[in-house]
């Protein structure tokens, strides 16, 4: 029985001499984050793909049992929409072939007109991945949410290939109007979705949107709280990503829900040790 949690990224300036050590090398960020959290978000490769000795440099900084959902790049997701895009995938899974299983699933984001009509383009292109990895899709058309019909086919398509339905919970953060710069920033960016929680394979994924407040935040979250408890009770091992506007206390809230789902199931592994953050210095 298994919870990872984590961040949209192993890094962030408002951390630096708070959460992890500064100042740090880049070689060293990731394993200080590995100390806060088990799993990242691999958002990053969905701009460029990796050299593959910087990936070898990730699994070097983190353990066996360390999570990286990464985000397939854009050329196949958007620009491409997963047609013709053997050359570049191949690329992809090359640049990573170094973190081994620490890949917990490669991650489909789909572009918001990705539209039910599109599913047949989907189940074709999962056809053909290779199956040393699990995958994951993240929709955004609301008609997935809003029509059962449209959840049905993409379900249906999803499953001959074990792939698992990512849900972007921004319902807390939706909730109210902005009140902060960072929150401004994002309630233009951020898409509005629905509320989905049903997993469909024994390893869902969520990603949770809260607010700068950290009130706020453990508010929203407490509906994933008893999800991700009943999930592990099923036998399945999610992995959680607690995202804020700023991110700013993202690691620290990231442990505080893992927190909360052990106290609803008290032999549920801990998570590791921070690495101690020493003084700031000058030189």
């Amino acid at each position: 029985m298994r919870l990872h949690v984590g961040c949209a990224m192993w890094t962030h300036r408002s951390w630096q001499g708070r959460l992890i050590a500064h100042p740090l090398p880049a070689h060293e960020r990731l394993r200080h984050y590995a100390g806060w959290c088990d799993a990242v978000e691999g958002n990053t490769t969905f701009y460029a793909t990796p050299a593959r000795e910087t990936v070898a440099t990730w699994a070097r900084q983190t353990g066996p049992d360390f999570r990286f959902v990464l985000k397939l790049p854009k050329v196949v997701t958007h620009e491409r929409r997963l047609v013709d895009a053997e050359g570049p995938l191949r690329v992809f899974l090359d640049a990573i072939e170094p973190l081994g299983t620490r890949v917990h699933a490669l991650w489909l984001q789909l572009p918001g007109s990705f539209t039910p009509s599109d599913v047949p383009v989907l189940a074709d292109f999962l056809r053909r991945l290779p199956e040393a990895h699990r995958y994951a899709v993240e929709v955004r058309h609301p008609a997935f949410f809003t029509d059962p019909r449209a959840t049905r086919l993409l379900e249906e398509a999803l499953a001959p290939s074990g792939t698992e339905w990512i849900p972007f919970d921004t319902t807390a953060f939706f909730r109210r109007p902005p009140t902060s710069e960072a929150e401004r920033e994002a309630w233009g960016k951020k898409p509005r979705m629905p509320l989905r929680s049903v997993a469909l394979t024994d390893r869902p994924v969520v990603r949770y949107l809260g607010r700068d407040a950290e009130t706020e935040t453990v508010e929203g979250w407490r509906h994933w709280v008893e999800t991700t408890a009943d999930w592990l009770r099923e036998g399945r091992s999610p992995t959680v990503f607690v995202h804020t506007p700023d991110n700013a206390d993202a690691p620290l809230l990231a442990r505080r829900f893992h927190d909360e789902v052990r106290v609803r199931l008290p032999h549920l592994a801990a998570l590791p040790e921070p690495i101690p953050v020493g003084p700031l210095t000058l030189f």
